[in-house]
């Protein structure tokens, strides 16, 4: 069994959605999962040696929706390298705007940059094409819990 926190950045609540399914998902393969809307850097930190799943929207040019933005930040400027920690990213958008996905992929790079370790590819779920971001997350989710034994 492995301890997820699910990290959300969403506006309009479709990653909020996902989240939630993610975290019903995961559940049931065994896993313990919590899902964080407005999540802190000390709740990121409970999970440095576990495993993370980001699941957030882009809004504008590619920026992070306020309620996950500061804890981005934070990750950036207070953490230097995670090596133990295992991530997934799970990034909405709409490929109809230039930045598509922008806050996942740019979620994705910093953790790459920190040496984390990325299980599974980054999920990118267009708007444009799934409006119901749930039918593409969770055979997805689904997968990816297979991963985290």
């Amino acid at each position: 069994m492995a301890e997820v926190g699910i990290f959300v950045g969403t506006t309009y609540g479709n990653a909020l959605l996902v989240a939630e399914e993610a975290e019903a998902i995961l559940s049931g393969h065994g896993h313990k999962a919590t899902v964080y809307e407005d999540g802190t850097l000390a709740d990121w930190q409970r999970y440095q040696d576990k495993i993370i799943l980001v699941i957030t929207s882009t809004t504008g040019q590619g920026d992070f929706p306020d309620s996950i933005a500061p804890l981005f930040h934070a990750v950036k400027d207070q953490i230097g390298v995670q090596p133990a920690l295992r991530y997934g990213v799970i990034a909405l958008g709409d490929s109809t705007y230039t930045h598509f996905c922008g806050a996942g992929k740019t979620f994705d790079a910093l953790l790459q940059e920190q040496n984390a370790q990325r299980l599974g590819e980054v999920l990118l779920i267009d708007a444009s094409e799934d409006p119901e971001p749930e039918s593409v997350s969770n055979p997805w989710v689904e997968h990816w819990a297979t991963l985290l034994n």
